[in-house]
């Protein structure tokens, strides 16, 4: 019989879903990209602090958070959604005064 893989190590640029299965307080689940893994913060064995953007559903951060998480009940998304772009207006020009 062989041992569990390890989990994966959380790294920038990662959107992961987290629900009750990586901690009691995502009563709703979230949608985070990873900004860093805080490591020099101790925890408990199996569990990891990380900062990262809270998203929306269209995939633009609406709040940072630093989240306190059970490291196997983090699921990666395969796909992680592209970030919401600002939406640019041509400029109306004008022709110039001499004069």
């Amino acid at each position: 019989m062989t041992a569990p893989a390890p989990p994966r190590r959380l790294k920038a640029g990662d959107v992961v879903w987290l629900t009750r299965e990586a901690s009691p307080q995502f009563v709703t689940p979230l949608r985070v990209r990873v900004i860093r893994e805080i490591p020099e913060r101790y925890t408990y064995d199996g569990w990891t602090w990380f900062e990262g953007y809270q998203l929306d559903g269209k995939g633009g951060a609406v709040a940072k958070r630093e989240l306190f998480v059970f490291r196997q009940g983090v699921r990666w998304l395969d796909t992680p959604p592209a970030p919401a772009r600002a939406v640019r207006r041509p400029l109306s020009r004008t022709p110039a005064r001499v004069g």
